[in-house]
């Protein structure tokens, strides 16, 4: 009896060491096991608070670098002819718009020359002129036709001008008119103030022939300015169309060229267009005048004037190319 007492003790005591044991096992095992990596959410500041999350949108993947650099080279630049070919279009585009808010007055301009004077186009004087002019037309015959209005304007650039022949207003018979002062059409005989200036020419140009036609287009295409004052009239009414607004227009031309080049020949004759370029800059550019070549007129100092060549003796020492005044063939391709 004795001895089994003994043996229950002792198994109690045992198995009371065992639950120890394993208790401290497991204090142990939890105070010596590794901090777990903390989460991007728990990471904290000195102060214990939590961080806010690191912004992530402007940081680059390196797929999106790659994309980006592949964009960059993959758009060429623009040429210099594209470039140029998107401006004509740019003008063309708001030639468009002021043509109709002109009735129809601005048209088939050279763009250079569209671009030097486009402000003048909105101004409260060339929008009366505009309306004048198209009245004009429904109710009378007008010269120049529409469409030659602006002739002098595309035969050449408006920076390669290099001599300006200034006129007074256009011819009004039939057929003679078309943009250019002094100039007649083809099959047109030439007026009597331009057959005096091919007499002149005759005696001042070495090997110049009358052509037999009064189109001067092959002078305007090598740079020579043939500018009425006025640019419309009526048919059979000489300076029906002055004060009307183009004399303000063609003065803002002269202003232009006088302004933004250099060593150009103005060859005025006669009063009216003498007074016409006197605000012309003579230190910046060369002025001939001379009465006009009217019969009424001519042989009191027109003839003998030789401003044709006088005014390539001038263009050479600006190291310019001279007009070649026997240029003047009766057809253009």
């Amino acid at each position: 009896m004795v001895v089994l007492v003994v043996r229950q003790l002792q198994s109690c005591v045992s198995a009371r060491n065992t639950f120890g044991m394993i208790k401290q096992a497991k204090i142990s095992s939890f105070l010596l096991k590794s901090p777990q990596q903390k989460r991007p959410n728990d990471v904290g500041n000195e102060n214990g608070t939590p961080d806010k999350k690191p912004k992530l949108s402007n940081v680059k993947t390196p797929e999106k670098e790659s994309s980006s650099e592949h964009g960059k080279d993959s758009v060429s630049p623009l040429t210099p002819e594209q470039k140029c070919r998107i401006a004509q279009n740019q003008l063309m585009a708001r030639m468009k718009v002021v043509s109709k808010k002109t009735d129809g007055l601005v048209v088939n301009m050279g763009l250079s020359w569209f671009k030097a004077l486009e402000a003048e186009f909105s101004k409260p004087y060339f929008v009366k002129l505009a309306k004048f002019v198209q009245t004009e037309r429904q109710t009378h015959t007008v010269y120049p036709p529409e469409s030659q209005v602006w002739t002098w304007t595309q035969m050449c650039d408006i920076k390669d001008v290099k001599v300006v022949i200034l006129g007074q207003d256009p011819y009004h018979g039939p057929n003679q008119a078309h943009g250019l002062c002094f100039s007649v059409q083809k099959g047109v005989n030439p007026p009597p103030s331009l057959v005096n200036m091919y007499k002149e020419l005759e005696t001042d140009i070495p090997g110049f022939v009358h052509p037999k036609h009064g189109n001067l287009t092959g002078w305007s295409k090598q740079g020579v300015l043939l500018l009425n004052a006025v640019l419309t009239v009526r048919a059979h009414q000489a300076n029906s169309h002055k004060d009307q607004g183009w004399e303000m227009l063609t003065d803002a031309v002269i202003s232009w060229l006088n302004k933004n080049r250099e060593g150009l020949v103005f060859m005025l004759w006669g009063s009216y267009a003498q007074k016409k370029g006197a605000c012309i800059n003579k230190t910046k550019h060369h002025i001939l005048k001379s009465v006009h070549p009217s019969p009424l007129s001519a042989h009191r100092g027109f003839f003998g004037c030789k401003h044709f060549s006088e005014s390539n003796k001038l263009l050479e020492k600006k190291g310019k190319k001279p007009i070649d005044w026997s240029y003047l063939p009766s057809s253009y391709d």
